[in-house]
C-alpha cells in the first residue's frame, strides 16, 4: 500500500488545531438529500449497470460511481452551508452490505470513488475562501452483528463471525485511504463487538502502513433505556473503545436532539478526547420522515454547545443544508468541549454497564 498524501499526512495536526479553537462542524444527512432527486432504477445503474441481474435502486453508495455529479452537489451544498468535514457515501461499502445487492466485487472502487467525490467539493470549496475541508470515510455499522442472533429461536447463532467482519471493515478502511480521506470514522454502532472488529481492522491496516489516520467512533443510543441495540450504557461502551484511543467519541441517529440529551452530557463528563454529536431532525414520523425544523434542531445543538459539552456538532437523518446552516449560528458563539488534560487513572471495565476499580 502507497504512503499517505502530504494532504493526509497534515489532516490530524490540522484538524486538532480547529478543534482547540472552535466546534467543528460535521455535515447532515445524505439519504435525505439524495431522495430529493426522486432516482429511479435507472439512475442507480446508469450504463456500466444496466446488465445487472440484481435491482440496485436503494444502493446510494454505487451512487457514487454512476451519478458522482449529485453526490458530489451535496457534499459541496454542506461545505457551502458552513460545513467543515462531510462523510464520504459509503456507509453500505462493504462485502457483507453489498452482497445484498450482488455487488461485493465493487467494494474497493465504491470507496475509492467515493473519498474521490468527496475530495473535490472540499477542494473546490477551499478554492472559494479558503478554509481548510475535511472528508471522514465513513464506515457503517454493518447489517449484521456479531452480539444478537437474527434468529430468536436460535439465540447462538450468528450471521457473520469475527474474522469476516474484520476483513470486511480493514477492505472498506484500506480503499478509504487510498481515496485520500483524512479522518476514518466508524458510526452509528448499535453492537460494541462489530465496533471492537472495526478498530481492530483499522490497527491493522495503520500498522501495515506504517503511519495512523485520526478515528472518530459514534454510537447510537436507540430509544429512552439509554443502551446500544447490544445492551450497553453510554460509559459502558466507552470503557469498550477506550483503548482505541480516538480522536473523538460520540453520538449520532436514532434520537433526536432533545431525547440524546442526558446521553451527551454523560459523554461529556467522562470522555478523554473530543466529543461529538448529530442527532437526527427529531423522531421520525408516522410516514418515516422527519420534521424538525432547522430552528428547532440548532435551539437544542446551540443549548448542548453553551453547556460546554461539544466538540464537533452535525446531523444524521433528516437533516439538510439548511440545518447544518442553522446549527452553525447556533454553536459558533460558544467555545469547544474541553477534554481533562490529566483524566484520572483507573481501571475501567464494562460489560453492560461499567465497573471502575481506583
Amino acid at each position: 500500500m502507497t504512503a499517505l498524501s502530504q494532504r493526509q499526512s497534515h489532516a490530524a495536526a490540522e484538524l486538532r488545531h480547529l478543534l482547540a479553537q472552535r466546534i467543528v462542524i460535521l455535515d447532515g444527512a445524505m439519504g435525505t438529500m439524495i431522495q430529493e432527486h426522486k432516482l429511479s432504477e435507472a439512475d442507480f445503474r446508469g450504463d456500466r449497470f444496466k446488465a445487472h441481474p440484481h435491482d440496485l435502486k436503494g444502493n446510494n453508495d454505487l451512487l457514487s460511481i454512476t451519478r458522482p455529479d449529485i453526490i458530489e452537489g451535496i457534499h459541496l451544498a454542506y461545505f457551502e452551508a458552513g460545513a467543515d468535514m462531510v462523510e464520504t457515501n459509503t456507509f453500505s461499502s462493504t462485502v457483507i452490505a453489498q452482497a445484498d445487492y450482488k455487488l461485493e466485487a465493487l467494494v474497493p472502487e465504491l470507496n475509492t470513488a467515493a473519498a474521490a467525490v468527496a475530495l473535490r467539493a472540499a477542494l473546490k470549496a477551499e478554492a472559494q475562501d479558503g478554509r481548510r475541508r475535511f472528508v471522514a470515510g465513513a464506515i457503517g455499522p454493518l447489517n449484521r452483528t456479531l452480539s444478537l442472533s437474527p434468529d430468536v429461536n436460535h439465540p447462538d447463532f450468528r450471521a457473520v463471525n469475527w474474522d469476516q467482519v474484520t476483513a470486511a471493515y480493514y477492505e472498506q478502511a484500506k480503499a478509504l485511504v487510498i481515496g485520500g480521506v483524512d479522518v476514518l470514522l466508524i458510526e452509528t454502532i448499535f453492537d460494541t463487538l462489530n465496533a471492537k472488529a472495526a478498530v481492530f481492522a483499522l490497527e491493522q491496516l495503520f500498522d501495515e502502513l506504517g503511519a495512523r489516520l485520526p478515528v472518530m467512533i459514534s454510537v447510537t443510543i436507540t430509544d429512552a433505556s439509554g443502551r446500544t441495540l447490544s445492551g450497553q450504557t453510554v460509559s459502558a461502551f466507552y470503557n469498550s473503545i477506550r483503548h482505541a484511543h480516538p480522536l473523538s467519541i460520540g453520538i449520532n441517529c436514532a434520537l433526536g436532539g432533545a431525547q440524546m440529551r442526558p446521553y451527551v452530557e454523560e459523554l461529556a463528563g467522562l470522555a478523554e478526547c473530543y466529543v461529538s454529536c448529530y442527532p437526527n431532525a427529531g423522531l421520525p414520523n408516522a410516514f418515516g420522515g422527519y420534521d424538525e425544523s432547522p430552528a428547532a434542531m440548532a435551539k437544542v445543538l446551540g443549548d448542548f454547545a453553551a453547556q460546554g459539552w461539544l466538540n464537533i456538532v452535525g446531523g444524521c437523518c433528516g437533516s439538510t443544508p439548511a440545518h447544518i446552516a442553522a446549527i452553525v449560528a447556533a454553536c459558533s458563539p460558544h467555545r469547544p468541549h474541553v477534554p481533562p488534560a490529566d483524566p484520572a487513572r483507573k481501571l475501567q471495565l464494562s460489560g453492560l454497564e461499567p465497573l471502575a476499580i481506583a
